[in-house]
């Protein structure tokens, strides 16, 4: 944990900007995760989301997980469960077109949080694309017009709580897995830990701490990048000391974009298959819980680019 990368962001724009994309180019490299602190969200707007997000669960999901907990049996199980997760979420989708307003059961006052909350990730997670680009010396906003697609990129919002669980040691919050898409974004709880990445073969933790936001690569990066910087895997456990707080927002590729390494980082033929995004999904929804290498050759195998 003492090790995690933590940056401050707003050190881009002064003395320390060196050292501070030397710092993220180090954490894309050999963590695919890092933690960005003074990264120009208002503590005010963190702390709402986070109290109206928990009430939320509270008022809405809570009940239904439980039932759905009692109905399957799962207070009562003896083997480790290795098809599920202890978890009860739902989705926001924010561009190309919002549904924010469709989600039943929302307050307007979390509908107006989530909806101001994504667009300071929509902006963040910008940010971070053109810092990206700086380090792998590509052109500034390649990566922004590779994820472009013909309306846009993709982004939402995964809200999930990890409830206490009576047998933690039987069941996965969240299976261990790699990011299909781009970039992810997220706000986790600070008080209930359960996040890991797997680094050199361990388990890590990734610290919890207040009003930080947690990043980390999808695979969509890994193949621009040509590997250089990758997907990591990672989970979360269940935990029997609380419920955990998550909300990640992905910002990934439109549905159309063409993706593949990008030219300026070959050295000699593409590590990585051309693919249409959508179709890299399809795929990813059936073994996102596999290993992602089967993946890039399946769907080089579907495609004749």
């Amino acid at each position: 944990m003492e090790n995690f990368p933590v940056i401050n962001l707003a050190n881009l724009n002064g003395e320390e900007k060196k050292a501070t994309l030397e710092q993220i180019e180090d954490a894309c490299k050999n963590w695919g995760f890092f933690e960005l602190v003074n990264h120009g969200i208002s503590q005010e707007l963190l702390d709402r989301v986070e109290r109206l997000t928990k009430e939320h669960y509270r008022k809405c999901m809570e009940k239904r997980f439980n039932e759905a907990v009692r109905s399957k049996g799962l207070e009562c199980v003896q083997d480790e469960l290795k098809d599920m997760d202890w978890e009860s979420t739902f989705f926001l989708r924010h561009l190309p077109t919002s549904n924010i307003s469709e989600i039943p059961d929302l307050t307007q006052e979390y509908r107006d949080a989530m909806k101001e909350f994504a667009e300071k990730l929509e902006k963040l997670a910008e940010e971070l694309l053109e810092v990206l680009c700086e380090n792998l010396g590509l052109e500034k906003g390649y990566l922004k017009k590779a994820f472009y697609g013909s309306r846009g990129p993709n982004f939402g919002t995964k809200v999930a709580n990890y409830p206490a669980c009576p047998k933690p040691e039987m069941v996965k919050g969240l299976r261990a897995h790699t990011d299909a898409g781009g970039i992810i974004l997220l706000l986790q709880d600070d008080k209930v830990s359960g996040l890991q990445l797997l680094k050199d073969g361990q388990w890590v933790d990734v610290p919890p701490m207040r009003h930080s936001i947690v990043v980390n690569l999808g695979d969509q990066i890994e193949v621009i990048s040509n590997g250089k910087y990758k997907s990591v895997e990672h989970r979360v456990n269940a935990r029997s000391d609380g419920t955990r707080m998550s909300v990640a927002s992905f910002y990934n590729p439109g549905s159309d974009a063409l993706i593949y390494p990008a030219p300026p980082l070959l050295e000699r033929d593409p590590l990585y298959p051309t693919f249409v995004f959508e179709d890299y999904m399809k795929l990813y929804a059936t073994v996102k819980f596999q290993p992602k290498e089967p993946r890039f050759q399946a769907i080089k195998a579907l495609n004749s680019f």
